[in-house]
């Protein structure tokens, strides 16, 4: 089971103390959102190239854009170890996912709660991870979608006959109470904000968080294996 802190939630005054607060996570979670994809300006490639220049973790950027085909990749030299661009916005998918792969970061696929899983079922071989939003996209804080639980299900059964190492991840209203529904449908990372970051101590709400979802996973044995991403230099 990974838990990947989303920095939304974060003091963007102190990014660097900020990822250090989560170094004993398996990944830091940067949300990338360009006001057109979504509502919402967060940050772009300077910032993810001078977080992985100090991140004890590698980062997983999660991106809420336009026109992934051209600018996933730059994430992917800028340090990123994951980059997941969202296949309502992508020309194609599959020569993307490849790309990704090429530079050296695992491949990820995110779809909206009103986007259908089935139609995409064939890329899969191409993904290194499927990230299926609980929240709409675009700000934190939202309310967990417990109905997308489905989903993550379907998801799941569609990995196990696909076989392979693609990681199913849910974002968006992940906290200790919503998190034990997300493993038993079969996600194994999980994206939580506030519940991390407005935590006292940051580092034991990750801790509390990963063993959640290690007692409940659907994975058997497999959940309890902390599985890291390639770490940039």
């Amino acid at each position: 089971m990974q838990i990947s802190p989303s920095i939304l939630a974060c003091d963007f005054a102190n990014l660097e103390r900020e990822l250090k607060r989560i170094a004993n996570a398996d990944w830091a979670h940067v949300d990338v959102m360009d006001a057109h994809f979504v509502p919402n300006l967060t940050l772009g490639l300077p910032v993810v190239e001078a977080l992985a220049r100090v991140s004890p973790i590698p980062l997983d950027c999660h991106l809420m854009i336009d026109d992934p085909d051209r600018w996933a990749p730059l994430y992917a030299e800028a340090g990123a170890s994951s980059v997941t661009f969202h296949v309502e916005a992508a020309r194609d998918p599959i020569s993307l996912a490849r790309s990704l792969r090429s530079l050296g970061a695992r491949a990820g696929m995110a779809l909206k709660p009103g986007t259908a899983f089935g139609p995409y079922i064939d890329l899969l071989p191409e993904l290194d991870m499927v990230l299926l939003m609980t929240v709409e996209p675009g700000f934190g804080g939202q309310s967990f979608m417990a109905d997308q639980m489905s989903k993550v299900r379907e998801v799941r059964e569609a990995v196990a006959r696909c076989g392979g190492e693609i990681w199913v991840q849910v974002d968006g209203g992940v906290s200790t109470t919503t998190i034990q529904a997300c493993a038993e449908a079969g996600a194994d990372v999980f994206v939580a904000g506030s519940a991390v970051f407005g935590a006292e101590t940051a580092a034991a709400a990750v801790d509390q968080l990963r063993d959640l979802a290690t007692r409940h996973s659907a994975l058997g044995l497999r959940g309890t294996q902390r599985v890291r991403g390639p770490q940039r230099g």
